[in-house]
């Protein structure tokens, strides 16, 4: 049988999460202002803490803003990643974000470089 599917659900979120870990470690190279307090598991607790945030939190207020979002062409929803970041940094002692444009760096840094990241492991994988 030709098995053209992928990784299955746990392997798949386990991906993601070392993607999210990784995009996070890429940030806090690039952008001043992150501060990560830890090494490897700290970085896979922060994206796990940060997923988790996303998912509860962030799907309900994008819910709520599903206007505002639709109005602002999708910059509300990356208001709501940046929101999201900083309420995982507010949550975490081993986060810091030291400003609103360090918050707004970071958030970029890590959308942009867990989806390549996450791209990449699925084709070398498949």
């Amino acid at each position: 049988m030709d098995d053209t599917r992928g990784p299955g659900l746990l392997a798949g979120t386990v991906i993601h999460f070392v993607a999210e870990a990784v995009a996070i470690w890429i940030a806090t190279l690039i952008v001043p202002g992150i501060h990560v307090y830890g090494g490897a598991t700290t970085y896979l607790w922060i994206a796990v803490l940060f997923g988790l945030v996303n998912a509860i939190v962030g799907t309900i207020l994008r819910v709520l803003t599903i206007p505002l979002i639709v109005m602002t062409l999708g910059l509300m929803s990356f208001a709501i990643t940046v929101a999201m970041l900083a309420l995982t940094a507010s949550l975490s002692s081993k986060l810091a974000i030291d400003g609103f444009w360090s918050a707004i760096g970071a958030a970029l840094v890590v959308a942009i470089a867990s989806a390549l990241i996450e791209r990449f492991i699925r084709r070398v994988l498949a």
